[in-house]
C-alpha cells in the first residue's frame, strides 16, 4: 500500500519534523519513541517489487510454517527498506516475489497514531453488517505504481496472526491504518485493490500507472540512491 499526498498524517513521520506528541504503537504494543528508518530497514536489502500481471500476485500465498529463521528474519528486513524506499505503508510478501503469508506496515491511523511492524499467516476480522461502516478513500498499491482510486473499506479490522517468532499476534486498525490491514491481507489471497474495482474504474487505474510508472521508478530509485542502497 502506498501513501498519498492528500493525506498528510500519512507522511507526518517521515517528512516532518520530530513531535514528541506522536504516539507510535511497535507489533500492536505502545513504545516511547521510534526512528523514522526502523531498525529492520537499516539491516535490510533491497528487493524489486512485483506489478500487476505478474503472477505471484494473483495466487493465494502459502502459510509459514518455520519461525525463527535466519531467512524469514531477513526477508522482513528486506520488505521493511523496499516498503521505505516506495514510500510504502505496506507491503506483502508476494510484492517482493515471496508467496508467502506475510506482510509488513509502517503506516498512521486516523489519529496521528503511527504503526509499525509485521504479521504471518493473519486471519482479518471485519465488524458485523450491523456495526460496519463503510469508508471511500483514495488508494494505491506499490505494485500498481502511479495509480490512485477510491476503494471502500471498513473502517475498522483486526488482524490475527504471528510475529516471526511465532509468538501470537493481535493487530487492531481503524482509519486509514485499518484499510492498511485490509488491502495488504487481500494480497496474501492474491488480490490487489484493483479486483475491488469496476471494469471502468481498472482501466483507468492501469492507464494512470503507464503514464507514471517512470516517475515512480525514478523517485524509488532516487531514494535508494540517497541512502547509499
Amino acid at each position: 500500500m502506498s501513501h498519498h499526498d492528500h493525506r498528510p498524517t500519512a507522511l507526518a513521520h517521515r517528512s516532518s519534523a520530530p513531535d514528541r506528541r506522536v504516539r507510535v504503537r511497535v507489533q500492536g504494543a505502545p513504545a516511547d519513541s521510534y526512528p523514522a528508518l526502523p531498525p529492520e530497514a537499516e539491516r535490510g536489502s533491497v528487493r524489486r517489487i512485483t506489478e500487476v500481471g505478474e503472477e505471484v500476485l494473483s495466487r493465494p500465498c502459502r502459510e509459514v510454517t518455520e519461525f525463527g529463521t535466519p531467512e524469514l528474519a531477513a526477508l522482513i528486513d528486506d520488505m521493511f527498506l523496499t516498503m521505505h524506499l516506495a514510500d510504502g505503508a505496506g507491503l506483502a510478501a508476494n510484492q517482493v516475489g515471496v508467496d508467502l503469508r506475510l506482510f509488513v506496515y509502517d503506516c498512521p491511523d486516523d489519529h496521528g497514531t503511527r504503526h509499525v511492524g509485521h504479521l504471518i499467516n493473519p486471519v482479518l476480522e471485519l465488524p458485523g453488517p450491523g456495526q460496519r461502516r463503510l469508508i471511500d478513500d483514495a488508494e494505491g498499491c506499490l505494485s500498481v505504481p502511479g495509480a490512485t482510486m477510491d476503494v471502500a473499506r471498513t473502517d475498522r479490522a483486526v488482524a490475527r496472526g504471528l510475529d516471526k517468532d511465532g509468538r501470537p499476534l493481535v493487530i487492531e486498525g481503524t482509519g486509514y491504518f485499518a484499510r492498511c490491514l485490509q488491502h495488504e491481507t487481500d494480497h496474501l489471497v492474491g488480490h490487489t485493490y484493483l479486483d475491488r474495482l469496476a471494469t471502468r474504474q481498472r482501466k483507468d487505474a492501469l492507464r494512470q500507472m503507464t503514464a507514471r510508472r517512470a516517475e515512480v521508478s525514478a523517485r524509488r530509485a532516487s531514494k535508494a540512491a540517497d541512502l547509499g542502497r
